[in-house]
Parts: structure tokens; C-alpha cells; sequence
């Protein structure tokens, strides 16, 4: 005769699909309010221009002062003194060369955004606020059913 080692207490699915089914219909009440469907739309357009400013703002511009500064021994008159003659050559350098540095630099640019875009929408995704209203009047609604429903829902 075997015992388990633990005691759970079964989940009757009845109780909680009727959590699922009052979530499924207050969100779609709450999509029709033109409030949080503005709401909605602002947070998408605040949320994809942070991550594309993080992404191509901040760490490529971070990463190219940084990992000089670093190679520099955090010296900025080392760092100068490096830097000063590869823009001398630069700036003397042909339009081709001069073209071709900067397409560079441009590609290189845009491949450090674009991994960090990928990695920041992994890492940071998306909160709907249709979602968030609905956690919170679950919260309300599973107050209120407290004795209909499970101990874990």
C-alpha cells in the first residue's frame, strides 16, 4: 500500500472555469470602454518607444564610450591621445574610406540595437493594462465567490 507523501486537495473544474469564464467576459466588457482602449494604445506606443530608445539609444552609445574608456584603463588622456590620430586619419582619408567607415560604424550600430531590441522585449514584455484591470476585479470577484472557489485558483 503506497500513501502520497503529501495531501492535495482536488481542484473541481467547474469552480474554475467560472473564474476563467467572468475574467473571459469582464475583459470583453471592458475592451468596448473607449477609456482604456486610449489607455491601451498609449502604453503599446510608451512601451515600444522606451525599448527602441534603450535599445538604440542608451547601450550603443553606452557600449561605444564604454568599452574604449575601459580599454583605456578608465585614462580619459589615454583615450584621447588613442583617439586622436584614428579621427585625424578620418577626417584626412578619402569621401570612399570616409563612406565606408561610417556605413560601418551605421551597421554596427544597428546590430547592437537590434540585440538588445530582441533581449529587452524577452526580458521586459509588454503589460496590458486590459489585463491589469481585469487582475484587479478577479481579485474583487474572487473576494466575493470566496466560498464557490478552491483554495488555489
Amino acid at each position: 500500500m503506497t500513501t502520497p507523501a503529501f495531501k492535495t486537495k482536488a481542484v473541481d473544474a467547474p469552480e474554475v472555469a467560472a473564474y476563467w469564464v467572468e475574467r473571459r467576459r469582464y475583459l470583453d466588457r471592458i475592451r468596448k470602454v473607449p477609456e482604456i482602449r486610449q489607455r491601451f494604445w498609449r502604453e503599446v506606443a510608451i512601451y515600444l518607444l522606451r525599448r527602441l530608445l534603450w535599445s538604440f539609444g542608451f547601450f550603443p552609445i553606452f557600449l561605444t564610450f564604454w568599452i574604449p574608456f575601459v580599454m583605456a584603463s578608465f585614462n580619459p588622456v589615454v583615450l584621447a591621445s588613442d583617439l586622436i590620430p584614428l579621427l585625424e586619419e578620418f577626417v584626412n582619408s578619402n569621401p570612399e574610406v570616409q563612406a565606408t567607415t561610417l556605413s560601418t560604424l551605421l551597421i554596427a550600430w544597428a546590430s547592437v540595437g537590434f540585440f538588445f531590441l530582441v533581449f529587452d522585449f524577452v526580458l521586459t514584455p509588454f503589460k496590458s493594462p486590459y489585463e491589469y484591470e481585469a487582475d484587479v476585479y478577479m481579485r474583487s470577484w474572487e473576494q466575493l465567490n470566496h466560498d464557490q472557489l478552491p483554495d488555489k485558483v
